[in-house]
């Protein structure tokens, strides 16, 4: 599934790359002519940027396999003394934020190395990185891989809401944990629905008059909504911050709202306005 979502949203991001190119808001990249020019003189032609999509996508998932295992140590550094080659080594144990940032700084050092536009690039990738996360949502709740919520009210449970939604025992799940007992909230099906509305509406907005990297801001202030809220009933570390008790998600997605609030406002002003202030200066 994660596979399956690296593709999806790789797809997403070559139309995104391919449209933006078209309008002058992204410019091409350098690459070899395929046909060959003189002999001796290797001839250089600008194409598309999606030409390299496929790369920024194995840059993202090998970055972002490094830094989600790198953030699950720092949340189980206990576990992590005890057996830390068991906890390195294993195929288990990755924390989504620690590869949004690890492989954002290496693709915004891909993109800069490229002389993109940091900003367009940023517009073009939120919407497929969105849907990417909810398809990678799926195969947690098909593996069962301990990326569920709390114990489920049963006695709350709506009349009209199936059972599977509201509470999931997850049978022969990849952690070997029996919660016959005491069934849980499929979080994943939540978050993968969440992803989906937000994807809706981050491309509803792809075409949007601001200034670059606007929508990649408004992804950041629903990325950490999303995740912030998700964890009320989700099982995660909890730590002490300054007297309140939060786990490590929900000290980074309070940041990303923040940040991204701060971006929002930054970049609200029109791509219009923007050049004519600045070819008055």
């Amino acid at each position: 599934m994660v596979a399956l979502g690296a593709m999806a949203g790789s797809w997403i991001v070559q139309r995104e790359f391919d449209r933006m190119y078209g309008i002058d808001q992204l410019s091409g990249v350098r690459i070899p002519d395929p046909n060959k020019g003189k002999k001796g003189k290797k001839k250089m032609v600008t194409v598309s940027p999606a030409f390299i999509v496929g790369t920024i996508t194995i840059i993202l998932i090998i970055a972002g396999f490094a830094g989600a295992k790198v953030f699950h140590i720092l949340e189980n550094l206990d576990a992590f003394s005890r057996s830390p080659g068991r906890m390195i080594f294993s195929t288990g144990g990755f924390t989504f934020y620690g590869g949004m940032i690890f492989g954002g700084f290496a693709v915004v050092h891909y993109v800069r190395k490229k002389g993109l536009n940091l900003g367009s690039v940023a517009d073009a990738i939120a919407p497929g990185v969105m849907v990417a996360y909810g398809v990678g949502r799926i195969g947690c709740q098909l593996s069962g891989d301990g990326d569920w919520g709390i114990a489920s009210n049963l006695a709350a449970k709506p009349d009209l809401i199936p059972m599977w939604f509201w509470a999931e025992t997850y049978p022969n799940n990849i952690m070997g944990v029996d919660l016959s007992s005491m069934p849980v909230y499929p979080t994943p099906i939540y978050e993968f629905l969440a992803a989906m509305a937000i994807f809706g509406i981050l491309w509803s907005f792809r075409k949007h008059a601001h200034m670059t990297g606007w929508l990649f801001w408004v992804y950041i202030v629903f990325n950490g909504a999303e995740r912030f809220f998700i964890e009320r009933i989700r099982v995660n570390n909890r730590f002490d911050l300054f007297g309140i008790t939060m786990t490590q998600a929900e000290i980074i997605a309070l940041c990303l709202i923040v940040i991204g609030v701060v971006g929002v406002w930054k970049t609200w002003p029109k791509r219009e306005s923007t050049q004519l202030a600045a070819s008055a200066s």
